[in-house]
């Protein structure tokens, strides 16, 4: 052997110890989700952004292993187990029933969530400032109900009967709070309310046929992420059926729904990823408060309004934040 290829073949010898250790430090996340891979991409796209802003790059500097219920809450406590019993540096929920799962299933890796519920009744943390063994962002969505009946009403002051689709299974107490909110809601601004409960496509489908028999003239959709992943089907009910429906987040507007009230979800998944990669640069997880969101936008889908032949009265255009035409 020629004394050259002899000394290059012992760089590459001490070459590969170092490689096979860079490849074992690259971390990996686990990510549990209610949602549907296909319908949350846009989120996940912005949980990566998020991620990059500290400096990790997914398929690079990072790996993250998905586990999706698609709107099946049963699922979650079995995906978290399968999580939990991978060599994760952390664990990353998105979702009430998601996060729940996680912590049900005593995570030894720090825990770092999305949830639109109050965090600390939800048992999740011991404060929003100093949270304890978790940390996350409060999607801070389901108070804003009043507000969005008093939107909607605005938008169709016609809307004598008013339709609440909730579903049981995100929570007894939200599903509770939120019809609790709503009712309240309604019944200061003198309208009649209608509630169906939905938790299977099935369900969602015969509360639709329910609606259109009692002659609700608007409809409200709970914040809820198996909703959230069956947007479609509840945007093209709504338009089948001639009812202006107000939702929580702009995606439903964006695909053809009527009008939304709420925070930012693209920005929420973006804050996700960057307290993940905080807390995988070493931050512990009791020293980052747990964020809310300090803006919400109303969006409203013109073209949609037009359709329904509603006219949108001057003062939502004025307040709007975005109107699709």
């Amino acid at each position: 052997m020629r004394r050259r290829d002899f000394m290059t073949g012992l760089g590459i010898a001490a070459a590969l110890p170092a490689v096979s250790r860079a490849q074992q430090a690259t971390p990996t996340i686990g990510f549990l989700s209610t949602r549907s891979p296909d319908e949350a991409t846009l989120h996940t796209n912005a949980f990566r952004s998020g991620l990059e802003e500290t400096g990790y790059v997914e398929g690079s500097s990072i790996a993250v292993e998905y586990r999706w219920a698609k709107g099946d809450y049963g699922k979650l406590p079995a995906l978290a187990a399968e999580l939990l019993s991978r060599p994760i540096a952390l664990l990353v929920a998105a979702g009430d029933p998601a996060a729940l799962a996680a912590k049900a299933g005593v995570p030894k890796v720090p825990l770092v969530f999305l949830v639109g519920g109050d965090p600390v009744r939800l048992g999740l943390v011991t404060s929003m400032n100093r949270p304890g063994a978790a940390t996350g962002v409060n999607f801070f969505t389901g108070d804003l109900s009043g507000k969005r009946l008093e939107l909607l009403c605005a938008m169709v002051p016609s809307a004598h009967v008013i339709g609440l689709l909730i579903n049981p299974r995100f929570g007894a107490e939200a599903a509770a709070q939120q019809r609790l909110a709503v009712t309240a809601a309604a019944k200061e601004l003198g309208r009649e309310l209608v509630v169906q409960e939905a938790a299977t496509e099935a369900e969602i489908e015969s509360s639709f046929a329910a609606f259109v028999k009692a002659g609700i003239a608007g409809l409200i959709v709970q914040n809820d992420p198996f909703f959230d992943s069956r947007r479609s089907h509840i945007v093209a009910l709504s338009s089948s059926n001639g009812l202006p429906g107000i939702f929580h987040i702009r995606e439903y507007p964006a695909d053809g729904g009527l009008m939304s009230y709420g925070a930012s979800l693209s920005d929420t998944y973006r804050r996700l990823g960057v307290y993940a990669g905080k807390v995988l640069r070493g931050a512990k997880p009791d020293d980052l408060p747990v964020l809310r969101p300090t803006k919400f936008e109303l969006v409203i889908n013109a073209r949609t309004a037009k359709t329904l032949g509603l006219a949108v009265p001057q003062s939502l255009q004025v307040e709007a934040d975005e109107l699709i035409e």
